[in-house]
């Protein structure tokens, strides 16, 4: 729909519709009109920064709220930006703490400048206490808004303009997923796709639940519509997002299961790569590794979070699966994809956590052999049931933990990595190197990063690589010439 839009015949004196996504166009008329005013002031276009602090949901969000800014006649700027527009995480404490670091920063900034506005939005905008916060002790702020209404952008921009106070517009929930608007991606060649909003495992640690809402999904037909309209547009590669797409479909008026959608979503043309994130392990069905299995196109890679390798853990955390039956599901997805690769979430110091669970946590590592592992010292939310339990384990006690944790994840992920030397694989190439002048970068289909030398001309093409040395968590490769004997990159 976003693709038929034409702004300039949209009437902004005329009352903004009620449906959406009707109404945000409107507003993003108005705001163009407003940007047309600014430029015969001003000599230039007003410009917008999206700064993006947490996951991929966010980062596809972001994609949406600068889309919208450029459809409104904006210019990509930075940080010095006209306005400039951060987009919230707040799974952990530092991230919250970031933001009100770089809002001082901002502040000196605006001094500078009377036209700036800044605005706020995300997950951390669902907490009433920082929005409070916000309000006490950053009053230059001039928007806050939250993960519900995202969609909202271009409607609370214009609020801005004509008030002088703060505009706070926070809802504490939806059943409402609207798509059809703009949107920038960072990558040609790839995108996030939105199956699904919100989580209802409430793990008894995360703040998620509490500030992306209740599961709510799309309907298969408009993610296969979006899907279709992405690989008309070039890209090659979707990554599905959801907090826990194994329940996708479940609440739907005619359920359809994530396995079921998975092959509908292979058989789109055009696009050559599916990756989705992330799995809840309690909703990994024999359904979903078979369609894994089956179609060609989903990369064998697989990010389960494990969290804790301890069952007495693992229910205080609410995460409703035992040791036993996490390794039984990784022992299960290994017989059905020899190759795959396996990545997890694990979280050391969780509150009761003994040294007794520490050593259940990496007996899984080993006998798992992830290819890569995030790990997280376990950071108090306010407002989660872990927040207010006892036994917090004492700072010293957890570093000490979290380097052992590191140091095995790493030794194993650097044997892991090895398995694909001398071979030749698919790589889809992203950008060029940072680092090494006539070099780019690229991905396999599990996820490894490669680095090898070309120029830009191969950035979104899907090519053969030689995989010549492993280096633990990258390979430096070659381009594959025709004596080199193609492998199967699955």
């Amino acid at each position: 729909m976003y693709n038929e839009i034409d702004l300039d015949k949209i009437d902004i004196n005329s009352e903004p519709p009620t449906e959406e996504p009707a109404r945000q166009y409107y507003f993003m008329a108005k705001c163009r009109e407003w940007v047309r005013e600014f430029e015969e002031k001003h000599g230039r276009r007003p410009t917008a920064c999206t700064q993006t602090f947490g996951c991929q949901m966010n980062a596809r969000d972001s994609e949406k709220l600068k889309g919208i800014l450029l459809q409104a006649g904006f210019e990509e700027g930075d940080e010095e930006a006209d306005f400039v527009l951060y987009n919230t995480c707040t799974v952990r404490d530092n991230a919250n703490q970031k933001v009100y670091g770089h809002l001082g920063h901002l502040q000196a900034l605006k001094k500078k400048n009377p036209h700036m506005k800044i605005g706020l939005c995300g997950c951390m905008m669902q907490e009433p206490e920082a929005v409070e916060k916000i309000r006490r002790s950053y009053g230059f702020v001039d928007l806050i808004f939250g993960t519900h209404n995202i969609f909202k952008l271009a409607e609370l921009f214009y609020q801005c303009l004509a008030r002088k106070e703060m505009v706070v517009d926070v809802w504490d929930g939806t059943d409402q997923t609207v798509e059809q608007l703009p949107a920038k991606r960072k990558y040609s060649f790839k995108s996030g796709v939105n199956i699904m909003y919100g989580c209802d495992n409430f793990c008894s640690y995360c703040i998620v639940p509490y500030v992306r809402g209740r599961e709510r999904s799309r309907r298969p037909e408009e993610i296969l519509a979006e899907i279709r309209r992405l690989a008309a547009d070039g890209v090659k590669e979707v990554m599905l997002l959801g907090q826990n797409v194994n329940s996708y479909g479940k609440k739907l008026e005619e359920p359809v299961s994530f396995a079921e959608l998975l092959r509908q979503v292979n058989e789109v043309e055009g696009i050559r790569r599916i990756r989705f994130m992330t799995s809840h392990p309690k909703d990994l069905s024999d359904e979903l590794i078979a369609a894994m299995r089956d179609c060609k196109k989903v990369c064998r890679h697989l990010h389960l979070p494990l969290q804790s390798g301890s069952s007495r853990i693992l229910k205080i955390m609410n995460r409703r699966y035992t040791k036993e039956q996490y390794l039984e599901l990784t022992d299960r997805i290994r017989q059905a994809m020899p190759d795959i690769s396996l990545t997890t979430d694990i979280i050391v110091g969780f509150p009761g956590e003994t040294e007794e669970d520490f050593a259940e946590t990496l007996d899984v590592v080993r006998r798992v052999r992830y290819d890569s592992a995030f790990t997280f010292i376990y950071s108090k939310r306010t407002g989660t049931p872990a927040a207010a339990m006892e036994d917090q384990v004492p700072g010293e006690i957890v570093k000490d933990r979290f380097d052992r944790l590191l140091r095995l994840v790493q030794k194993i992920s650097s044997e892991v990595s090895m398995r694909d030397a001398k071979t030749v694989q698919e790589v889809l190439v992203e950008s060029e190197n940072d680092h090494q002048k006539g070099y780019v970068s690229g991905r396999l289909g599990n996820n490894l990063l490669v680095h090898f030398p070309g120029d830009v001309s191969l950035i979104g093409r899907i090519v053969p690589v030689k995989l010549v040395e492993p280096k633990g968590f990258y390979y430096i490769g070659r381009l594959a010439s025709e004596a080199d004997d193609m492998q199967d990159n699955r």
